[in-house]
């Protein structure tokens, strides 16, 4: 097997003609080469390894291109980085490596193209192509990975016991892969995985979110995320979702399992948006469910103030996992706090106040609020499937008709606090807060319209109600 048809590229050729001044073998490896047998679209990186100096090939790259384009220098790492056109050339010297048992950092030394190949994470990543002149394209898989492409599964070149534990953060690796490839990971890898899943605590937090977004951004997230749960890493990521696992009966009465639940909620929103922060949302949607759950005589099992609760887990989550605390957090609070509501809508007689306080809640997020809602549908009874579904569009028609009528999304009262002090002669107080909570609610329950002269009539009564005239 070859790799000349996806030599098209000149880049490829300057390499190896940049290679052979500097009397070095290279070849490109990892995933340009996984994805390019995969028939899937190549990434716009590629990955050079050469027997001698990566900085200097770089170097001797880089001034063979008209654009004479910079050359970004890692020397703590031993890589250098071209960028030309619209790609990414990362040259690195072949390497072997050594670790400790309380670090993920290796002790790296000069080695071969097999030292190199033999340090990489899965056999599928360790396929090298030569770019040298006297065997261009040569495929060299000593791993037979290109098997482990074809029967989709995830191994690793060396024992997994021993990659797994020098390199935990591998374990998410190898569980990413089979979420965005939907591979198989082989008995042994996943064996090893359970065995080191404790090794998880030396990896940093952004790193491990890093692999976890991979996974959110997958086509069937669940496939990633119910191997992290079988192998026991989420419950030590992520202990508030695994804390959902479970159906506990009481008197004849049972509740869902929230877990496998949210997976499929995740997996429908999924078809719907790549949206990162929609698709946490929806891993996090009812997250509160489990410090919330009670039995109750008369109604059964309750969830009472999950979506409540829920949010304010999802800052504490946030922040432990070192996430982002700015507006992707408020927009999945926001999403955990309201995700009920279009729920209740869709169960009762839609009215044009609650359609209202929906729109004016939700704001511009109203309608990720819908779809996610929508997602949240995992019925199998094919009847109250399209029942649902049916209810939700009815609710869907309202918002686009009351929004189309009343303009409440983002509003803001016709009617400011300045206006107010100035028509009452008074200055900041209680009374004005009184004043424009009354004209919100006055709009929003539909006693009046949207538009100044309503709402400044409001204000003059309510004014006078509360003792006060106008200057």
């Amino acid at each position: 097997m070859t790799f000349k048809e996806a030599i098209q590229d000149p880049v490829f050729h300057m390499i190896a003609e940049a290679a052979s001044k500097k009397e070095v073998s290279s070849y490109v490896i990892g995933g340009f080469v996984r994805d390019f047998f995969l028939e899937r679209q190549t990434p716009k990186d590629i990955d050079v390894v050469t027997v001698g100096s990566g900085i200097d090939l770089a170097r001797e790259f880089a001034s063979m291109l008209d654009e004479k384009p910079k050359v970004s220098v890692f020397k703590n790492f031993g890589t250098a980085m071209v960028k030309t056109q619209d790609l990414e050339v990362e040259f690195v010297g072949a390497r072997k490596e050594s670790y400790h048992f309380d670090s993920r950092k290796p002790v790296v030394e000069d080695g071969t193209l097999e030292d190199d190949q033999n340090r990489r994470d899965f056999t599928i990543n360790a396929l090298a192509l030569s770019l040298n002149k006297e065997d261009f394209g040569r495929l060299l898989d000593p791993f037979d990975g290109m098997k482990d492409l074809e029967k989709k599964i995830i191994r690793t070149p060396l024992d997994p016991e021993i990659t797994y534990s020098d390199d935990p953060l591998r374990m998410m690796r190898a569980i990413r892969f089979a979420s965005q490839l939907n591979f198989r990971i082989e008995p042994a890898s996943l064996k090893a995985i359970k065995d080191n899943k404790k090794r998880i605590k030396i990896i940093s937090r952004e790193r491990i979110v890093d692999e976890l977004h991979k996974i959110m951004l997958s086509d069937r997230p669940s496939v990633g995320l119910s191997l992290l749960y079988k192998t026991g890493l989420l419950k030590l990521i992520l202990p508030e979702l695994t804390a959902l696992q479970g159906i506990e009966e009481k008197e004849g009465q049972r509740h869902k399992d929230n877990f496998w639940h949210t997976l499929e909620v995740v997996d429908n929103i999924s078809q719907n948006t790549d949206d990162l922060w929609l698709r946490w949302a929806a891993l996090l949607h009812d997250i509160g469910k489990a410090p919330t759950k009670r039995f109750d005589d008369n109604a059964g099992w309750t969830f009472h103030g999950h979506e409540f609760v829920g949010s304010k887990m999802v800052y504490r989550i946030f922040k432990r996992m070192r996430m982002p605390l700015n507006e992707k957090m408020k927009f999945v609070q926001k999403m955990v706090l309201l995700s009920s509501r279009p729920i209740v809508l869709a169960q009762d007689i839609v009215t044009d106040s609650a359609v209202r306080r929906l729109i004016y809640d939700a704001g511009e997020d109203i309608d990720d609020l819908m779809t996610l809602c929508e997602a949240d549908i995992t019925t199998k009874n094919p009847r109250r499937f399209k029942k649902y579904h049916h209810n939700f569009k009815i609710v869907r028609d309202k918002i686009a008709e009351v929004e189309a009528r009343d303009h409440v999304r983002n509003f803001q009262p016709p009617v400011d606090g300045q206006e107010i002090m100035d028509t009452f002669n008074i200055p900041p107080s209680r009374e004005i807060g009184i004043i424009k909570d009354a004209i919100k609610e006055a709009i929003l329950e539909g006693e009046i319209p949207n538009e100044y002269e309503a709402a400044r009539k409001f204000m003059l009564e309510k004014g006078k109600s509360l003792g006060l005239k106008p200057a």
